[in-house]
């Protein structure tokens, strides 16, 4: 008996630990750690940087020795005839006989080395390649930057819905209490039936905003999974809460004294890849002007027959070699390649426009941000004080309607103004969070790497 009892035990533990870990339990930097790290978008992003280092590799291999080999085998099932002059082999003359060439059967084998030494394109397309490397890192940063920002909205998007869910209830439970409480007066006949039913309205329009508050935290939940690269089904608790996030988003006043550094925003260093890339491919098109030096050097071996005796070691093999080099000049080409050239220039010139638009852009995205962020530290202190208000006045008309001092109506005001402020005081926090981090975003401060 103790010994099926210790086993019930020790399953009931591994059970209760298994759903313990199916309970993912992640702060907000915990939320960014893991989104950076295994988010569908961050494992892709990276698969763009290995594809680019392959690619890089790719095009060096191109100005490198390729060896070549192959083995040829053909079958003549019908041989090719030739006439011939028949006084050849003694016939009459200006008469012609058929004479067949050649076996039925024949096999080579064939090893080639090409060597490039010389091509001005490939020059290029060196460089053309270590951009690209440099344009896929710089995309890799923006995507995970843009990570970082999907994460902290989602993740203060969730931590507002379940705010939001416990003060509705908290305003449910006393419109609740309210209302039972009228509905005794009413019943003594102390009250107007009006009363109740002001309180009533109240209690039913809060319980159906309770009702989509908690769907709405559902989805907001499984808005984070997503971000997360979770699969939407999993079980997720949020460690941190929404009061504390802001409160440290109102720390760190040096923020609004950080200048714009152009060179280190993530946008200008791509703007300037694009400048690079387009400006080898004009080189590039201008580069197929030049000659191209090739060398190659060739080995093989043939045997013939009209039997298959191939693979027989008596077989006779005939070697032969050849070495030799290639030059390739290009002479006219009908002005195609000087207008490949022309349109190639005229899309660096319009990469070297995009970039300097792409530099006024980002001085108005940090302006906007900035002053977004200005705004949303002032707001935050204006609903935070509004909600102080909007408490206290409740209270006040909760107290005169208790005394017959003021009516249901006064009452019901008090309460839609104090919702309002509840949820403005909610909006002001998370405007918050979205504006600091969208400053640090253009600004490229946060360590995402």
């Amino acid at each position: 008996m103790k010994k099926y009892l210790a086993i019930l035990l020790l399953l009931f533990s591994y059970l209760t630990y298994a759903q313990e870990q199916d309970v993912y339990k992640f702060s907000l930097e915990e939320a960014i750690e893991r989104a950076l790290d295994s988010s569908y978008v961050s494992l892709n992003a990276r698969r763009d940087q290995a594809k680019a280092l392959k690619q890089k590799w790719e095009t060096t291999a191109d100005g490198l020795p390729q060896f070549n080999a192959a083995v040829d085998y053909e079958y003549n099932p019908k041989l090719i005839v030739t006439p011939l002059p028949a006084e050849i082999v003694g016939g009459e003359p200006g008469t012609t006989v058929p004479v067949t060439f050649g076996q039925r059967q024949s096999m080579r084998a064939t090893a080639t080395l090409n060597q490039l030494i010389f091509d001005g394109s490939y020059i290029v397309a060196l460089k053309a390649a270590k951009t690209f490397l440099e344009f896929s890192n710089n995309s890799n940063e923006k995507t995970r930057l843009q990570v970082r920002q999907n994460v902290v909205s989602a993740y203060a998007n969730a931590l507002l819905v379940e705010s939001n869910v416990d003060i509705i209830k908290n305003n449910a439970a006393k419109a609740k209490e309210n209302l039972d409480e009228t509905r005794k007066i009413f019943e003594n006949g102390l009250a107007e039936q009006e009363d109740v039913e002001q309180l009533q309205i109240t209690y039913q329009q809060v319980s159906n905003q309770l009702r989509n508050a908690q769907r709405n935290l559902d989805l907001s939940k499984q808005t984070l999974k997503m971000v997360l690269g979770l699969p939407v089904d999993t079980e997720i608790e949020l460690t941190d809460d929404l009061q504390s996030l802001a409160q440290q988003q109102l720390a760190d006043f040096d923020l609004l004294e950080t200048q714009l550094q152009l060179e280190q925003n993530v946008d200008y260093k791509i703007a300037d890849n694009l400048v690079q890339q387009r400006t080898l491919e004009w080189q590039l098109e201008r580069s197929n002007a030049l000659p191209t030096l090739t060398a190659f050097a060739n080995y093989g071996t043939t045997s013939f027959g009209d039997e298959f005796v191939f693979l027989d070691s008596e077989t006779q093999w005939f070697q032969f070699s050849t070495v030799g080099v290639s030059l390739n000049v290009p002479i006219f080409s009908s002005l195609r390649r000087a207008k490949r050239s022309q349109r190639a220039e005229i899309a660096m010139m319009q990469a070297k426009t995009d970039f300097k638009q792409s530099v006024e852009q980002i001085k108005l995205d940090f302006n906007q941000a900035k002053s977004d962020y200005k705004f949303a530290l002032e707001n935050y202190q204006t609903a935070k004080d509004n909600l102080n208000l909007a408490e206290r006045i409740e209270r006040k008309n909760i107290i005169k309607y208790k005394e017959g001092l003021s009516t249901s109506f006064d009452l019901r005001q008090a309460q839609l103004q104090l919702y309002d402020a509840q949820n403005q005081y909610l909006q002001s926090m998370l405007q918050l969070i979205n504006a600091k981090t969208s400053l640090e975003t253009v600004l490229n401060e946060p360590d995402i790497n």
